[in-house]
């Protein structure tokens, strides 16, 4: 107690109030450049006083609570809509507990990405220390750094607001970078310039006036900074430039539903009448419009797959009789022993009766679809789940192997994880779909979602189609122009033109080797700074 005690004197003691400002304000600048307000240029100077107030800073855990600071602000913003889960008392849930459920998801998420960033600053605190005169050396560090903490958060149940976010949709020539390594490479080159700015308006890194770096030796870290935008613009230029054209019959017409059911309705009986209405007469006009296969959105039939249930048994009736294969998003049982089980699951379903491909949601939502720690939480929290049974996780490799050819498919929020969609790119996915139901959330929220369907699109080279129950729905090209969208909180059906694809981009041959080698040559870089020291 007493060392927490001396940690918590030195941090209030060496707190700067306009540092604190300066991180902050570094904070909104990045939540800003996100969807819906898309501001992609701020974040190539946006990140300059968060770098300029670690490097500053001479206490590694003073530096680590501004990251922290940062990551409240940045994080705090850009996840605010999760706020949004509130009301549940249709759910049986008190309008107390509710809010606390809300508030409790919000402040979780943010804290496990602010956590993140408080790692950073505090290292990069401590490398400007010791690497004195090696501000390249400090600067790639910076990056590797960054990149790391984005990647194995990745990898975690949750994440959202990656750097490569605040680039899409609008900024299409540096996006098409991530065909190179996937998204981390606009996070390594967005930190690296900010890096370099910083270090250019600084006069005594690490707090020291000993370490002052003069005015004129200061001056190539702005230019390098300027050529670092300049050549990265210039070579995703090039990139977008690139068109490998397909075969005329490589053409694909699919039809999409946005039923528009909220689910505090299509959880009642009613509301399953509704849905089964709604994406039946859809489903009929699509087939009409003449379509290769008619898409659903995640959980467009909120039902355990039953096929002797009278509202299953209806679809594929009419599925038998129009002849037209379904991708109908329900609940899918996983066979097995003990008690019943079930994934969040996109089934395409044939003539036959039968349901043929099937996908089966990976990344599932802690707390609303399955219990983290439920050995420890089972007992406080109830699940936000419609259903009784339990979720499981699909397989992390998955092929959806439909009539007329191999998808690719992400569902909710599996947009964020670039890796699922590479794996199914590599093994032979030829066109993209992300099935969402994005109720209840805010249309900024929805728009973010398609922001990372455009990333998506571009860094495979594929084709996406994103279909949804509220909004937003839309058709996405290869190089990550948005073709069509669709208008939130409405009844929508949609026919759309995609191309079947088969190339493989570096990214996808390959994966992200950009955050290994940055890490390799920061490993470099700390060697040569022992040796010079021996």
């Amino acid at each position: 107690m007493k060392a927490v005690a001396v940690f918590l004197r030195k941090l209030v003691y060496g707190w700067s109030w306009r540092q604190a400002g300066l991180v902050a304000l570094s904070g909104v600048l990045m939540a800003i450049a996100l969807p819906p307000w898309s501001l992609w240029p701020l974040p190539w100077v946006g990140l300059v006083p968060l770098w300029w107030v670690v490097m500053v800073t001479p206490s590694v855990a003073l530096a680590a609570a501004y990251g922290l600071l940062w990551g409240l602000v940045y994080y705090g913003i850009s996840l605010a809509w999760i706020t949004h889960l509130h009301p549940l008392m249709w759910m049986g849930v008190p309008w107390l507990s509710s809010i606390a459920i809300a508030l409790f998801a919000w402040i979780f998420i943010v804290l496990w990405g602010s956590v993140c960033i408080a790692v950073w600053g505090g290292a990069i605190a401590w490398l400007t220390r010791r690497w004195s005169g090696r501000s390249l050396w400090l600067v790639l560090a910076g990056a590797a750094l960054w990149c790391t903490l984005e990647t194995l958060r990745n990898y975690s149940p949750l994440d959202w607001s990656p750097l490569s976010l605040t680039q899409s949709p609008n900024n299409l020539w540096i996006l098409h970078l991530t065909r190179l390594s996937g998204p981390q490479i606009i996070s390594a080159i967005l930190v690296a310039t900010n890096g370099l700015l910083a270090i250019a308006i600084t006069p005594h890194p690490g707090g020291s006036r000993s370490a002052s770096v003069p005015s004129s030796s200061r001056r190539p870290f702005a230019l390098t900074a300027c050529a670092l935008v300049l050549a990265s613009h210039l070579l995703g230029a090039l990139l977008y430039a690139q068109a490998t054209p397909v075969s005329p019959d490589q053409s694909l017409a699919l039809g999409l539903v946005q039923g528009n059911v909220p689910t505090r309705e299509k959880l009642t009986p009613q509301g399953v009448r509704q849905a089964l209405q709604g994406y039946t007469e859809g489903y009929l006009a699509l087939v009409d419009q003449g379509v290769d296969a008619v898409v659903t959105p995640e959980g467009a039939l909120p039902q355990l797959w039953n096929p002797n249930s009278p509202q299953i048994a209806a679809i594929l009736q009419t599925v038998g009789q129009a002849g037209v294969p379904l991708w109908l998003g329900t609940f899918a049982p996983v066979p097995g022993e003990g008690r019943p089980q079930y994934t969040q699951s996109i089934l395409e379903l044939r003539a036959d009766g039968q349901y043929h491909g099937r996908y089966n949601k990976v990344q599932l939502v802690p707390l609303g679809e399955y219990i983290p720690f439920e050995a420890l939480l089972g007992r406080l929290i109830s699940r936000l789940s419609p259903l009784e049974s339990y979720l499981v996780p699909g397989q992390p490799v998955q092929q959806f192997e439909t009539s007329v050819g191999k998808g690719i498919v992400g569902i909710c929020y599996e947009s964020a994880y670039s890796r699922l969609f590479r794996r199914q790119t590599r093994a032979g996915g030829e066109f993209m779909v992300t099935a969402s139901n994005n109720d209840p959330y805010p249309v900024w929220m929805m728009m973010q979602h398609h922001g990372f369907d455009v990333l998506r699109a571009v860094e495979s080279d594929r084709w996406a189609l994103r279909v949804t129950n509220t909004g937003l729905s839309g058709l996405v090209d290869n190089h990550g122009r948005t073709l069509w969208l669709g208008e939130p909180q409405t009844y929508l059906i949609h026919r759309a033109e995609l191309e079947r694809r088969q190339t493989l981009t570096p990214y996808v041959r390959w994966g992200d080797w950009l955050t290994p080698l940055l890490l390799g040559l920061t490993v470099v870089g700390w060697w040569g700074q022992r040796r010079s020291f021996l």
